[in-house]
């Protein structure tokens, strides 16, 4: 989805205040975020960084941690085993030791006698740290400053994020060697920018030109590209552009929106060997069955977003059927380019069912006022585009899912990857809160529990590192990888639920009252401990904070028996 960043004929970078990044832009393709709706008093597109680290938002890295006695979920689809000890030193996972037999005693006096942590993890299940490969931070017209996101993130286990962009580049090179140098309480950062943005050279108005800023790109801490598919990217800039990306080890991504899908959809996107198609856009205009182009109403207008968002998904009937020969070549062609679908389904999935979206749990204490003013419906807020929301538009949605859940899940039955990534803070969706919620739909499209994981960590970690040439560092627990893990209460594999921060409702039957059982207990990133739930007390009290000092209310209480 498009967002409120800029091309480099646009990008203005100025200090506005002490620890903000602001921004100004002229391009019919953006959105600058607060408009009408915004509640802050700050100017919109302002970045503020999230305060430094401290000894109480973590413990460690460690000369030497064990979590002891937990079953394992190593994220590459294999079974759950355990007990386990897994011993880390410093950042990285050493050993992963059986800790005995289930049903039985675990051992005494288990090796590493010399630990200076351990985390007694028994009934505890472990996972690799989730990977979010499609974020961006929140400005100030969302949140007082990034921390907000940051913190959502690691209280739901995601450990990595990769955004696309995060933020406008300096202040995302910035916030990107902060996490690394674990400076501050965040996930590790891949920095993904778009086409030209940060630089001095000018508009990037030919294949030269692209490569040009390319080049530049790689040596300014820049690790991928984001292509929106404007009238400016033709083919031919796009082209250039993945191919010198490729040349400087630089990832490659796409969101091909409907101003250049006519010309450039995701098949001419694999032929130009782009590394990642993410959202929908481009699939369903490869499988157009009557015409080349789609059909849309005379008055039909890209920048009204209700016409944008509530007539593409009108194009469910207009593509050829699920499991025909043309479904199957589009999907093999794909596979054959090594073609990575990253689709996003949450993002949109409030199209479907706007009424669960608006109302979902979190929202009253860990949805800011200012993001919450932000989801309503307004012709200025980028997707917020609900004016007039009706059963016609839920139903062609509905279909379109319909549609997109099994492309996904035929693509992936057949070899191709599919990864996992959120685009929170539009539409309804709430940083982290969103994440689990992509992996539900996942569970929707056809994936299964293993399937999803392995989708979330390893499949992940090995898209990001895919450009560099080596292995993913991160995304399976084994000896050597880094030290980013989940630790949960209960089984995600049973309940995917139970990974919300908001936990799930399970009636006790010695009691007969429903309790809120799960969450994520521990998140570790880089092998510093975060207690994922006080993350989430940290939240709640920004949120409850932002209400006062704006005196507005934000998102209405949830429904009884569902606040945590």
């Amino acid at each position: 989805m498009n967002k409120a960043f800029l091309t480099a004929a646009t990008l203005i970078l100025a200090t506005t205040a002490p620890g903000g990044v602001s921004f100004a832009h002229d391009d019919h393709d953006q959105w600058i975020a607060g408009g009408a709706a915004g509640a802050s008093q700050d100017p919109a597109g302002q970045y503020v960084p999230g305060p430094a680290r401290t000894a109480g938002d973590s413990i460690g890295p460690f000369r030497k941690l064990v979590i002891r006695g937990a079953t394992l979920i190593d994220g590459t689809g294999g079974p759950p085993r355990g007990p386990v000890d897994i011993v880390i030193e410093g950042n990285r996972i050493v050993a992963v030791n059986q800790a005995g037999w289930p049903g039985l005693p675990l051992k005494p006096k288990r090796e590493p006698l010399d630990a200076e942590h351990e985390i007694d993890a028994t009934g505890l299940y472990v996972m690799p740290g989730f990977v979010d490969t499609h974020v961006h931070l929140p400005a100030a017209d969302k949140a007082p400053d990034v921390s907000y996101a940051y913190k959502l993130w690691l209280a739901h286990g995601v450990t990595t994020v990769r955004g696309v962009p995060l933020a406008p580049p300096e202040f995302a090179s910035a916030e990107k060697n902060r996490s690394a140098a674990n400076a501050i309480t965040a996930p590790r950062i891949v920095n993904y920018q778009t086409l030209g943005a940060g630089w001095s050279g000018g508009a990037v108005d030919s294949p030269d030109k692209a490569r040009l800023w390319v080049r530049w790109a790689a040596t300014h801490n820049i690790d991928g590209i984001k292509f929106f598919n404007r009238p400016e990217e033709t083919p031919a800039i796009i082209a250039a552009a993945i191919d010198e990306a490729h040349k400087n080890r630089m990832g490659t991504l796409a969101h091909l929106s409907q101003t250049g899908v006519a010309n450039f959809n995701a098949r001419d996107a694999g032929d130009a060997h782009l590394d990642t198609v993410t959202h929908y856009y481009g699939h369903h205009e490869a499988l157009l069955k009557d015409t080349t182009i789609q059909k849309q109403p005379v008055d039909y207008n890209y920048n009204n977003e209700q016409q944008r968002f509530g007539d593409i998904a009108e194009i469910w009937d207009d593509i050829h059927a699920p499991g025909s020969p043309e479904w199957l070549a589009y999907l093999r062609h794909q596979k054959d380019n090594g073609v990575i679908f990253n689709p996003t389904f949450n993002i949109y999935a409030a199209s479907r069912d706007l009424m669960r979206a608006r109302n979902a749990d979190w929202n009253s204490r860990y949805t800011t006022p200012q993001l919450w003013n932000y989801f309503q419906s307004t012709r200025d807020n980028h997707g917020s585009y609900f004016y007039d929301w009706t059963t016609e538009n839920e139903f062609a949605w509905k279909r379109f899912y319909t549609n997109f859940f099994k492309l996904m899940n035929d693509y992936k039955n057949m070899g191709g990857r599919v990864t996992v990534g959120t685009d929170s803070g539009f539409i309804f969706k709430t940083y982290g809160f969103a994440y689990i919620e992509e992996l539900e739909l996942f569970r929707e499209a056809g994936f299964t529990p293993s399937e999803i994981l392995r989708a979330a960590t390893m499949w992940s970690a090995d898209e990001l590192a895919r450009p560099t040439g080596g292995p993913a560092p991160f995304g399976v627990v084994r000896a050597g990888m880094l030290a980013d893990l989940v630790i949960v209460k209960e089984n995600p594999l049973a309940n995917l639920k139970t990974l919300y921060g908001t936990g799930h409702l399970r009636l006790n039957p010695e009691t007969n009252k429903q309790e809120r059982v799960g969450g994520v207990r521990f998140t570790i990133k880089d092998g510093i401990v975060y207690d994922a739930q006080k993350l989430l007390a940290d939240v709640a009290r920004m949120v409850a904070s932002e209400k006062a000092r704006l005196g507005q209310p934000g998102a209405p209480p949830a429904n009884p028996g569902t606040s945590p």
